[in-house]
C-alpha cells in the first residue's frame, strides 16, 4: 500500500490534504435501498445509481477507498453513513484503517439516539431531507451531545 506523506505541495503551499465529505455507500445503503423499493435486486439499484454494488464487508469497501485517496494524494477523508442506521458500516472502515478516516453518520434528530452514536466523530444533519428546522427544539440534544462528547455536528445543506 502506497504511503501517503503527511504533507504535500498544494497551490495554497505545503499541506496534507484531507477530504471532509465522503459518502460511504456501503453493502448495507443499498440493502436499505431496495427495502424502500418494492421488486429491485441490490444489482439493479447500483444500476439505477450508475454504480457498483460495494462488497458486503464495508472494510473491502475502506481498501477501495484507500486506493482512490493515493490515487489523488488525499491523506485523510471522513466517510459519511448516509442512512440512519449503517454507523456499523463506517465504524469497520475506522477500526479498520483508523489513521486514514473519520466516522460520520447520518442522523435524524427527531429519532435522536445518542448511544448509537458513541465511536462516530461527527453526527451528519440533513434538515431537508428530514423536514426540521435547526431551530427546532427536538435539535438542541444533538447539539448538547455534540459538545459534551468533543464531536462535530455537520449540516448537510440542500441550498
Amino acid at each position: 500500500m502506497t504511503q501517503i506523506p503527511l504533507l504535500r505541495e498544494t497551490p495554497w503551499g505545503l499541506m496534507s490534504v484531507a477530504d471532509a465529505h465522503v459518502h460511504f455507500f456501503s453493502h448495507r445503503f443499498f440493502e436499505s435501498l431496495a427495502a424502500q423499493t418494492a421488486g429491485w435486486s441490490l444489482q439493479e439499484i447500483a444500476a439505477k445509481l450508475g454504480a457498483s454494488l460495494p462488497p458486503e464487508q464495508p472494510e473491502a469497501l475502506a481498501a477501495a477507498w484507500i486506493q482512490e485517496l493515493d490515487r489523488h494524494g488525499v491523506a485523510r477523508a471522513s466517510l459519511i453513513a448516509s442512512v440512519p442506521g449503517d454507523e456499523a458500516s463506517v465504524e469497520a472502515a475506522v477500526r479498520a484503517h483508523p489513521h486514514r478516516f473519520f466516522a460520520y453518520a447520518m442522523a435524524n434528530p427527531r429519532t435522536w439516539d445518542a448511544a448509537r452514536f458513541s465511536s462516530i466523530h461527527a453526527v451528519c444533519l440533513f434538515p431537508a431531507m428530514h423536514a426540521y428546522s435547526l431551530h427546532e427544539d427536538f435539535v438542541r440534544p444533538v447539539f448538547e451531545w455534540a459538545e459534551q462528547n468533543r464531536r462535530a455536528v455537520f449540516v448537510h445543506s440542500a441550498c
